[in-house]
């Protein structure tokens, strides 16, 4: 195993530092265990995964506030998480049931919670963005200062409808976090072979966004980074591109053998740049907290995930009658 590079110094608190790793730790067991009801049959559909990712969602949480709107892809479970949509709600969503927060019709894909401004959950590679767009000009709009945290994929970059949102957002100055979380394979194909440009968030340049890259294997960097980027927004000064190298160690979906990397490659990432062994480094080389304080945070989530999944499969299959709810509106047209 290669050795990990530590320090016993950070710009975070004990309390801080707890709260990133209980969170991203959430995010991987329950995770985890959805590729276990996945493999038992009990999830059907597309499931894509978030283990390796925890740190760019618990980062840039970290720094929004209340009334700030989320938006992203099909990867979407740990952002659910992160922004603190309870866990029973969204196994129960993964494995089809009526205790699900579309009631068990949107799946992994599709999840909504108007409480914790989240906004999906979307099946369609770069469609979101512009939808993005739009939450943020609503705020505008409205005169407040929230601001939108856009997730997309580096594949997604390259899609034509990412750069008309682009220009509309800096054209309107809109309150816009365009985060684009790279975890170097688009699907199968690395960003090497997939993107002309070695840099991503420099393609913001054209249309005046400013931008930065960020080690997304570090949750303290993307905090601070998030933290620069809300700042911006919240100043009126329109979006700002934050590129967050990342790294999957799942395929791109359960589906995926990921045969397009090795295994040593995976490996070599886990034992150097993971993002939660890196915090509880930072914990037991500052004395923040003893391995037995962390083996108890451990325990404590797999007994909320291993609730969410007892719940999820206790929790009814939907109503038949589900199919014609979420269709049509009941309000009557008003007449001229």
């Amino acid at each position: 195993m290669a050795a990990r590079k530590t320090t016993s110094k950070s710009n975070a608190s004990a309390e801080e530092l707890k709260a990133f790793y209980h969170d991203m730790l959430l995010i991987r067991r329950f995770e985890e265990k959805a590729g276990q009801l996945y493999g038992m049959g009990l999830i059907g559909g597309f499931c894509h995964l978030y283990i390796g990712q925890e740190a760019v969602v618990v980062g840039l949480e970290a720094a929004a506030k209340d009334g700030d709107k989320r938006i992203t892809t099909y990867r979407d479970h740990g952002h659910m998480l992160a922004c603190g949509m309870d866990p029973n709600g969204v196994m129960a969503e993964l494995t089809g049931r009526e205790g699900g927060y579309s009631r068990g019709k949107g799946g992994s894909m599709h999840m909504f919670s108007t409480e914790k401004h989240f906004y999906g959950g979307h099946g369609i590679v770069g469609a979101n963005v512009p939808l993005g767009a739009g939450l943020a000009f609503s705020d505008k709009y409205k005169g407040n200062d929230n601001v939108t945290f856009t997730y997309f994929g580096d594949g997604a970059a390259n899609q034509g409808q990412v750069y008309e949102t682009f220009n509309m957002a800096a054209l309107w100055d809109l309150p816009v976090i365009f985060v684009i979380e790279n975890n170097q394979y688009a699907m199968g194909t690395s960003q090497q072979r997939s993107t002309s440009s070695p840099d991503i968030y420099h393609r913001g340049e054209a249309f005046g966004i400013p931008g930065e890259m960020v080690d997304g294997m570090d949750v303290l960097a993307v905090r601070d980074a998030g933290q620069k980027a809300v700042d911006h927004c919240r100043a009126g000064k329109g979006p700002y591109i934050l590129e967050i190298k990342t790294y999957r160690y799942r395929g791109h979906s359960m589906s995926d053998p990921a045969k397009y990397r090795t295994r040593e490659e995976v490996q070599k990432m886990r034992d150097e740049k993971d993002a939660i062994e890196h915090v509880r480094d930072l914990l037991l080389t500052g004395k923040h907290a003893t391995e037995e304080d962390l083996k108890a945070i451990d325990k404590e989530i797999k007994k909320v995930v291993n609730a969410s999944a007892e719940f999820a499969k206790e929790s009814p299959e939907p109503d038949p009658k589900e199919l014609w709810t979420d269709i049509y509106t009941d309000i009557a047209p008003q007449n001229a």
